[in-house]
């Protein structure tokens, strides 16, 4: 997947008060998200006026084939920034205007979704721990939920050791998913690019600009990766001075 949306608890709700510090953390934490997604944004609407010979769903049949994959399904899903590769359906599911563009943008997208499925033939190591810590994520994405709400009842973790150490828990869940996700989406952009180089499918210069696009697109899981990482280590401490 191109893009990622965090929940309240990943991006950094504290129950039950806020410090100077954890304050300090999200503000940077957002101001670098808001930076990254911009110019995401700016690079995908320019690079969407560039046009290729291929749409993104053609981009998409040609990869798999190449790569000797036959049975996963191309289609088209609503909305926009919804790519995505679905391991269980085994489809590479693309929006709208990625399905149906042929410019540069959609070549990148579409390459790199299949990037995914080609990931899942081989068996790739960080692909399969990421697929297996999925429900641990769901589980703990939904009690942070709980925990968040127990906050708002003045229930939370700040007078209480013990729903602390269940938050730091949780939330560990959350950014090791986090973590996992670097490598699977920066190899699935460098099987992208790879393929579109040795296919022709772009020139050089296109191919130039469809590295661009995939690296800002990756800079979204780092810049949410090192929140994560600086958020848990913030509340770790906070347990570990509770003991003290």
């Amino acid at each position: 997947m191109i893009l990622e949306t965090l929940s309240l608890a990943q991006v950094g709700y504290a129950p039950g008060g806020f410090s100077m510090t954890y304050i300090l953390i999200i503000g940077v934490s957002m101001l670098a998200s808001f930076i990254i997604s911009g110019t995401l944004k700016r690079r995908f609407n320019e690079y969407s006026q560039i046009p290729i010979r291929m749409t993104g769903a053609q981009v998409a049949e040609a990869m798999l084939s190449q790569n000797g994959i036959t049975d996963v399904r191309v289609i088209s899903t609503p909305g926009q920034l919804t790519d995505h590769y679905d391991p269980v359906k085994k489809t590479v599911n693309l929006s709208e205007s990625v399905y149906g563009m042929n410019s540069v943008a959609a070549a990148a997208v579409a390459a790199h979704e299949c990037g995914h499925a080609v990931q899942h033939q081989q068996a790739y190591v960080w692909l399969g721990l990421r697929t297996r810590l999925v429900p641990a994520v769901e589980f703990s994405s939904k009690m942070l939920n709980y925990v968040m709400i127990l906050g708002f009842l003045g229930i939370g973790f700040m007078h209480n050791l013990t729903m602390l150490w269940i938050w730091v828990g949780l939330f560990g869940v959350t950014t090791l998913f986090s973590v996992v996700t670097l490598p699977v989406e920066f190899d699935a952009s460098r099987r992208a690019l790879i393929w579109m180089e040795n296919s022709g499918v772009a020139s050089s210069i296109e191919h130039d600009r469809a590295k661009n696009a995939l690296f800002w697109a990756a800079m979204t899981y780092v810049a949410a990766a090192v929140g994560s990482i600086a958020q848990l280590l913030y509340f770790l401490m906070m347990a570990l001075n509770r003991r003290e």
